[in-house]
């Protein structure tokens, strides 16, 4: 099963996480104002496939967990199409502006999912 940590700035993430679900993932949604700064300690933390950052500029997060730990990053991500195309491309931690919708949560799971073999 595919583990997905899940960081918002707002403290928000649950659509997502119901996408990243109903493609056969578990999710894990990091609480609280500034979540998206932790997202790297709690993907290392919990042994994660993926992690998804929230913020409005789709960075910082990102950012942090690829610094501190390494993780493939790409950030300033818009769109669903862009997060496809960054997991075709071997990044397992991702950016966005905010963007709290199921369908972003489901589609990168299932992308992920197909990449891996998963």
């Amino acid at each position: 099963m595919i583990k997905v940590v899940i960081a918002d700035r707002m403290g928000k993430g649950q659509k997502v996480a119901a996408g990243v679900e109903a493609a056969g993932g578990e999710a894990i949604v990091v609480p609280g104002m500034g979540a998206d700064m932790r997202l790297g300690d709690v993907m290392h933390q919990e042994n994660a496939d993926m992690g998804i950052s929230f913020c409005g500029s789709g960075g910082a997060g990102a950012l942090t967990a690829s610094t501190k730990y390494g993780y493939p990053e790409r950030h300033g991500m818009r769109s669903i199409q862009e997060g496809i195309t960054a997991i075709e491309e071997g990044k397992t931690v991702l950016g966005f502006g905010f963007m709290d919708k199921e369908e972003l949560g489901q589609k990168l799971t299932e992308t992920f999912a197909k990449k891996y073999n998963k």
